[in-house]
């Protein structure tokens, strides 16, 4: 994974991957085939273990508030522990772009149409118990997912930018804390708020 996320397809090497795997070259190929099989099955690594996580999350007898929340700080660690993912998916999506991708459409149905179909039916659960505004679902939850992805796949220019490495454990400490106090500043509804705006709108609706 650490050669595909630095090189991506085109550029990694075979050599280089049975050297850092401490088996030779005519292992991989054997069990693989061929560098492109090899890559289809680190992407499914990446998003199994992703999905694997966010279900964990997502399964919890939690209410709205408390799972989202759950959820959010689940996803932020899950990259935050392996920030070379978000750079080996983002080269997947520029070559997805540009030439077609012969798994992407297989990652999206396997992993990620579950459990963003989840999310949502949690926001409007949330929003219908009048513990969130009413926020637009699917623009909340991509919005989520870019605020945590950005910051990891952006590091290298963040540290030029800010001058400062933003992957040290203090750092990534406050990003994370950030991201929830957007999340919840966002999306939250504390309970008279909640009156006053559901009130109102039953009076218009009236």
């Amino acid at each position: 994974m650490h050669e595909f996320a630095e090189e991506g397809i085109a550029g990694a090497r075979m050599e280089a991957i049975a050297a850092a795997a401490g088996v030779n070259k005519a292992l991989l190929h054997y069990y693989f085939h061929d560098k492109e099989r090899l890559y289809g099955e680190a992407l499914d690594h990446v998003f199994a273990t992703l999905s694997q996580r966010m279900t964990e999350v997502l399964d919890r007898d939690l209410p709205p508030q408390e799972k989202i929340m759950a959820y959010a700080a689940a996803h932020f660690d899950f990259i935050a522990a392996s920030p070379i993912y978000p750079r080996m998916v983002q080269r997947e999506m520029m070559r997805a772009g540009r030439h077609g991708s012969p798994h992407m459409r297989r990652i999206a149905e396997r992993y990620l149409r579950p459990i963003f179909a989840r999310v949502m039916v949690l926001l409007r659960e949330g929003i219908e118990r009048r513990q969130f505004r009413r926020v637009d679902p699917m623009h909340f939850v991509l919005s989520l997912i870019a605020m945590n992805v950005f910051y990891f796949s952006s590091a290298p220019m963040i540290a030029f930018v800010t001058g400062r490495n933003p992957l040290t454990p203090q750092h990534i400490a406050e990003r994370r804390a950030a991201v929830l106090d957007v999340v919840a500043t966002t999306l939250l509804l504390p309970h008279r708020a909640a009156s006053k705006e559901f009130g109102s709108t039953r009076r218009e609706a009236k």
